[in-house]
């Protein structure tokens, strides 16, 4: 049987507060509110692409750095994001894009501490 992949589901993250980071992903991507899980207080979010399991942990700390490295999202309006992220107060890492063979993409922190990828060209044009 040969299996394919169609993309990334959902990436998993746990937050310190919950509605900041919803309140983040709407204003970065539009993010809306999909599901709320008030019994593991969490909320599924996202647009059709792209998904994301939030579940707020009470005493958790900002994210310090470790296996985890980053989350991508390839962004459509890419030319406009670097524009938002200001607009938004959200740093941009390294000073701004970062020039790759065949893609640009900018890095940004969520409010958890969670390094964040936008992209140009989906998966860098290598497939």
């Amino acid at each position: 049987m040969n299996l394919i992949t169609t993309g990334i589901d959902h990436l998993n993250l746990d937050v310190i507060d919950l509605e900041e980071s919803c309140k983040f992903w709407n204003e970065l991507l539009g993010f809306e509110v999909l599901e709320e899980i008030p019994e593991q207080n969490g909320k599924i979010i996202g647009v059709k692409s792209a998904l994301l399991a939030l579940y707020e942990r009470p005493g958790m700390q900002k994210y310090e750095k470790g296996g985890f490295a980053h989350v991508s999202f390839n962004i459509q309006n890419f030319n406009d994001i670097e524009e938002r992220c200001r607009e938004l107060g959200i740093g941009i890492k390294y000073d701004g894009p970062i020039q790759w063979p065949q893609s640009r993409s900018i890095y940004i922190e969520d409010p958890n501490g969670y390094d964040i990828e936008l992209s140009e060209v989906w998966g860098g044009n290598l497939v």
